[in-house]
């Protein structure tokens, strides 16, 4: 049965949740703030943790603001939105520094660089679930129930991603939209004025070409369309097959497989970020995706090779490498298949992990090749702090295998990519102790 708390929230974690103490139990409740009194009840419990959920607020902080959207709390997109940017922020970087030290071992006391844009219309890709049961929904899955919320907007959206989404509903609330769909991705090109979508279907319900007519008649702005007859593990494309992203002075072909940041307002400065000041002879781009910085990179070093499992974007970066009319040495496949036969000894890493890390191992390999910088932007505090562990030989590095070379933090980033989420981007700017 569930059980009523009353608790206190000493701070914020990772993932959303604030944390207090009850009972001898460490209890995590969503869209709370630090010093907040609280009611809440309990939704499950592992050992001496307790997962609640938020009935009321007792006693408010003084920072707790009213949310713009009116599904906050309930389709489980957002999770700050109580909270103004500038202190979403300061609870990123505060989470930030706990995260390092408590599982990296890592006292970063030096300041962490802010960077931050409009915290509404940002997002440039978006994934929606569907249900087809009457009455039809178009919304977002929360894995936890299994239950798809419907919506009505989403103020987070670019605006027309937001158009987007508002046509799909209309489609899905008229039954317009066709049957057996799964989930619909979709994606805007930087100038947000075309769309590509991915529509998943448990299976194609009518021809393929009958279902594309549908979408490119409701949506004027669908520049290209990639259906998935799950059924049938089968794709058929309508449309190039991508969409491009320009920043930096670099045009960026993205396919419907592909990864390219969701932030219109801070791709730029990102990128500037991580390439800043960097040039020479020799330079590695671990998960280089589409080539978001080993274009720029090619520019300034007489070698660069990219590395990237992806195939789809592998691709991509052959094209837009072409376009640019820049040379690149290109690696399909894993970052750790690489570094452990790797020769190369590059004079600068640029490294933008995927939410489970470069790994222990791996880092160990990195730090052999002895390159006098890396640049590691990572989408996970965690993971981060274990790579960090082991290229700067903290002691929480013990562990993994020594690392031939050590590493010193020389900048920390965070870009918030994600505002209103508790998801951010941190850029570690790490030097080869000499």
């Amino acid at each position: 049965m569930p059980e009523e708390l009353r608790v206190s929230i000493e701070k914020l974690v990772y993932g959303g949740d604030g944390l207090a103490h009850a009972d001898g139990n460490t209890v995590f409740v969503p869209y709370v703030l630090p010093g907040e009194e609280v009611r809440a009840t309990t939704k499950s419990k592992r050992k001496k943790l307790v997962w609640a959920e938020l009935l009321e607020v007792t006693s408010a902080s003084t920072q707790r603001g009213r949310a713009r959207c009116p599904h906050f709390q309930t389709c489980g997109g957002c999770h700050y939105q109580h909270i103004p940017a500038a202190e979403q922020l300061r609870l990123k970087k505060e989470i930030l520094r706990e995260t390092l030290s408590r599982l990296g071992g890592i006292q970063w006391t030096g300041p962490i660089q802010e960077h931050f844009a409009e915290p509404y219309g940002y997002r440039n890709r978006a994934q929606w679930a569907v249900r087809n049961a009457n009455p039809r929904a178009l919304g977002y899955f929360l894995p936890e129930s299994s239950v798809i919320v419907p919506i009505d907007e989403c103020p987070v959206l670019s605006p027309l991603l937001a158009k987007t989404f508002g046509q799909l509903q209309e489609l899905t609330r008229s039954g317009q939209l066709p049957e057996r769909i799964a989930e619909i991705e979709a994606f805007a090109d930087s100038s947000d004025e075309k769309i590509a979508l991915n529509v998943a279907f448990e299976r194609f319900s009518k021809p393929a070409a009958e279902l594309a007519a549908r979408f490119r008649e409701a949506l004027p702005q669908l520049e290209s369309l990639l259906l998935l007859d799950q059924a049938k593990d089968r794709f058929e494309l309508t449309g190039p097959g991508y969409l491009f992203h320009e920043a930096g002075g670099f045009r960026y072909r993205v396919s419907h497989l592909s990864f390219f940041q969701v932030n219109r307002f801070l791709v730029e400065e990102l990128l500037k970020t991580m390439v800043a000041g960097a040039k020479g002879g020799v330079a590695l781009d671990l998960y280089a995706g589409v080539g978001f910085f080993t274009l720029p990179l090619a520019r300034t070093f007489q070698k660069v090779v990219s590395v990237d499992a992806n195939l789809a974007a592998t691709r991509d970066l052959h094209v837009n490498a072409e376009s640019a009319g820049v040379a690149v040495v290109s690696h399909n496949e894993h970052a750790e298949e690489f570094l452990r036969k790797t020769s190369e000894k590059p004079d600068f890493v640029s490294l933008d992990a995927p939410r489970a890390g470069l790994g222990a191992e791996a880092a160990a390999k990195l730090a052999v090749l002895r390159a006098p910088e890396i640049v590691y932007l990572s989408c996970d505090p965690s993971t981060l702090a274990r790579d960090l562990a082991v290229l700067t030989d903290s002691k929480k590095g013990a562990a993994a295998p020594a690392p031939a070379t050590r590493y010193e933090i020389a900048e920390v980033h965070v870009f918030d990519m994600f505002p209103q989420t508790y998801n951010m981007e941190k850029l570690v700017r790490l030097m080869r102790d000499q």
